[in-house]
């Protein structure tokens, strides 16, 4: 490899690794901070703080990486040959360690506040009711105390659906081939909001994941600090199936769809028809 290629490698995942790490701190600290201090009056404003995190995240690191921070969304690029395979590992190793960061310093930052919450409610760490505070960092479907009711494939395919949806607005918005796509300065913005609306439709069922990094790192963080099973309290695997394999068939399903559609767009191969015209002008 030479030393561009090395330097790029390195990017990738430090952009990843930053990008991810964003995310999951404003995004799961907002749950934190909802379930702790009650800090937020509806669902609605924990969907924009992860969308807004998402929107810095993008601003923050998509001059090292392509900004997926998402191996679900990494996967589908990967199958519709819009990023090297080779770069896959890298992406997925920056995304996961970023997300199990963001993770361990939430826990560092309000361990304290944590423990008091469960003494006042009489919640011990470990125990099965402790998925009340587990799902601060990993998600559930069927929690304690929820009024939905969630059977695994129906969790499997909110999920997949939503990240369906996700990756295909994604391609949407920043595909060369269409036309309607916002510019690219404001496009990171715009992806934002599809997150938002996808929680505030999907999260009273599964609490929206679409994103293997972000529930297994945190997750894997609270396993450590003390909740250990309470944190895969499905005997079925079924934080596997809902929220690493569903998301990653939605997403790749979502790939292969839009191939379909960038050709009726004017994409042919690898080569858009608009760029084409772009870089003749």
């Amino acid at each position: 490899m030479d030393l561009h290629g090395k330097t790029s490698y390195q990017n990738d995942f430090w952009g990843e690794l930053g990008g991810t790490f964003l995310l999951v701190l404003f995004g799961c600290g907002a749950v934190v901070v909802s379930t702790i201090f009650g800090a937020y009056s509806g669902l609605f404003q924990i969907a924009l703080s992860w969308g807004i995190g998402l929107t810095l995240a993008i601003y923050a690191t998509r001059h090292l990486s392509c900004a997926h921070f998402n191996p679900a969304i990494t996967l589908a690029m990967a199958l519709t040959k819009r990023m090297k395979v080779q770069k896959v590992p890298v992406y997925l190793c920056g995304q996961f360690l970023g997300a199990f960061l963001a993770g361990l310093v939430l826990m560092l930052l309000f361990n304290p506040s944590i423990v008091a919450y469960e003494s006042a409610h009489g919640i011990v760490r470990g125990s099965a009711a402790s998925v009340a505070t587990a799902r601060m960092f990993g998600e559930f479907y069927n929690t304690p105390g929820g009024t939905a009711v969630v059977s695994l494939p129906l969790a499997m395919a909110a999920e997949g659906f939503g990240t369906f949806l996700l990756a295909l607005m994604i391609f949407f918005l920043t595909e060369g081939c269409n036309v309607g796509r916002p510019d690219s300065s404001i496009a990171p913005i715009f992806i934002g909001l599809t997150v938002t609306s996808l929680i505030c439709l999907l999260a009273p069922l599964t609490q929206a994941g679409f994103n293997p990094a972000r529930d297994f790192a945190p997750r894997l963080v609270a396993w450590l600090c003390g909740w250990g099973s309470a944190a895969f309290p499905d005997a079925y695997g079924g934080f596997f199936w809902v929220y690493i394999l569903a998301p990653l068939v939605g997403a790749g399903l979502a790939g292969l769809l839009f191939q379909r559609i960038a050709l009726l767009m004017g994409r042919e191969k690898d080569t858009c028809c608009c760029q084409k015209t772009e870089e003749s002008a």
